[in-house]
């Protein structure tokens, strides 16, 4: 029985995770996004996935079991946050993750690639990473606390 609720509890996450929706931002929020600013209080995390991972699998991004949002080919979040050891998530198929440990005023890239249905979490040097967001990405924003994924 208890595999039994365990396996329709994995159905309905992934039911819902396949559902969600994530808003792209303005181009006035990418484009303040790509001036790559730090706050002296925070750490900032890019997560970004390449527009030639070509799988157009959706996985729903977590930092520290925090929603944060749906990722696709071409886009990519901008995460501020404490500084501290932090947790990047994907969901949808799979459930893979890395672990951060940041600073204030330091900026993080993350590169997500989604294989067969799996996330990659690798985090890059800051010249790679800032040049990859900045030539293929769209900046999605990030889902408030408590909002809930979006019906298709």
């Amino acid at each position: 029985m208890l595999k039994f609720c365990t396996g329709v509890i994995a159905v309905v996450t992934l039911l819902l995770a396949g559902c969600a929706s994530t808003p792209q931002a303005s181009r006035e929020h990418d484009a303040e996004a790509k001036q790559f600013r730090t706050h002296p209080n925070a750490s900032t995390i890019y997560v970004y996935r390449s527009r030639f991972d070509r799988l157009e699998d959706q996985t729903v991004l977590y930092i520290d079991g925090r929603l944060v949002g749906e990722t696709l080919p071409g886009t990519y979040f901008r995460i501020d946050t404490p500084p501290g050891r932090h947790v990047l998530s994907g969901i949808g198929i799979d459930s893979g993750k890395v672990a951060l440990d940041t600073r204030p005023s330091q900026l993080y890239y993350v590169e997500l690639t989604v294989t067969e249905g799996l996330s990659n979490f690798r985090l890059m040097p800051e010249d790679t990473g800032r040049k990859r967001v900045v030539e293929c990405c769209a900046l999605l924003e990030n889902w408030a606390p408590g909002q809930r994924p979006l019906l298709k």
